[in-house]
């Protein structure tokens, strides 16, 4: 017997129930929606079961062709991963109307923050500096500021501009900085809407002062950000890693800072958790962040908000438009490698 409320598929994992949802929209959830709730080796059966009655699906399993043309009352596909990952037939959920919504925009804030903050620091050795003063190394005054520079009126230098790069942008505004982007995915007006100067990778890396880089790993990208690119940058370059590490030759990166061509920041890394001997912990110049930028709980508590949304918009019959919907032309280039640490 089919369930009187839109059936929702329930498997977030590694995001939780909890952890998405605030207690009162849990409450609204489980008030308007019937939910079938898998984790861990129930994932597949829970699926299987109930994908035939679903109405939405709040997570990103595997769903295969065959599964997928069991799902006749299917109207979304939630991920709250983050990433699209390449585990369904997106050509059959474009060709039967089945939109596939990631929440990701919410890390965009947050992550944006932290890339200010990192970057503030390699610019003035604010974490260099509270080293020596501990170990009792401390230059005092002008003597601490040999390298130094401000971020006001600089220049600075954007490697993508999704939403993360807007998000910094906004931050930006106030330090009245000369920004650079190099983003071939997205055309120069809409680039020059948004106050920046549209312009080639190669002048990104030669001109700025600070570069961020905040583009999504793809099929076309992997890596290529390597030894040639870093060789371009100005001598003592703050570049700062924030989207993922996938980009980035990291080897090279760490090469590159180690001879003290640039300094360096990254919140992610090749692999994760990182091995406890890898050499970049021991690398002078670079400030690490254990993948902490975008995991605060107002970021994932909007999760929940943003799928309720949606839910809601689409349950009348009107297109979802808090989530960010997969697009055919892009989906199966992304290479993003998914999270198994909130």
């Amino acid at each position: 017997m089919s369930p009187t409320r839109p059936l929702v598929i329930s498997v977030p994992e590694p995001r939780s129930i909890d952890l998405i949802f605030t207690k009162s929209d849990e409450k609204l959830l489980r008030s308007h929606y019937e939910l079938v709730e898998g984790l861990g080796p129930t994932v597949v059966a829970t699926v299987e079961d109930n994908i035939a009655e679903a109405t939405f699906i709040m997570g990103q399993p595997d769903l295969s062709t065959a599964l997928l043309q069991k799902a006749k009352k299917l109207k979304a596909i939630f991920n709250v991963e983050s990433n699209f990952l390449d585990n369904m037939d997106y050509d059959y959920c474009f060709a039967h109307g089945i939109h596939v919504l990631t929440t990701g925009r919410v890390f965009a804030a947050p992550v944006a923050e932290i890339g200010l903050g990192l970057a503030l620091s390699l610019e003035r050795n604010i974490v260099g500096a509270d080293r020596a003063f501990r170990h009792g190394k401390e230059l005092w005054g002008g003597d601490g500021n040999a390298e130094a520079r401000l971020i006001s009126g600089g220049n600075i230098g954007f490697i993508g501009f999704g939403d993360l790069g807007r998000a910094l942008n906004r931050l930006l505004a106030g330090f009245r900085a000369n920004i650079r982007v190099f983003d071939p995915w997205l055309p120069n007006a809409l680039l020059e809407d948004q106050g920046v100067h549209p312009t080639s990778l190669d002048e990104v890396l030669t001109k700025s002062d600070v570069i961020f880089v905040v583009a999504s790993v793809t099929s076309d990208n992997g890596g290529f950000l390597g030894a040639t690119e870093f060789a371009k940058m100005k001598k003592g370059t703050s570049f700062v890693l924030l989207s993922r590490a996938g980009v980035v030759d990291f080897d090279a990166l760490m090469e590159a800072v180690k001879s003290g061509h640039i300094r360096a920041a990254s919140d992610v890394y090749p692999q994760e958790p990182l091995a406890a001997d890898h050499p970049v912990r021991k690398l002078e110049g670079f400030i690490l962040s254990a993948h902490r930028a975008g995991a605060l709980d107002v970021a994932f508590k909007q999760m929940g908000r943003m799928v309720l949304d949606d839910m809601e918009l689409l349950s009348r019959g009107l297109p979802p438009v808090t989530c960010r919907r997969a697009e055919r032309e892009s989906v199966r280039r992304m290479r993003s490698k998914p999270v198994s640490k909130n």
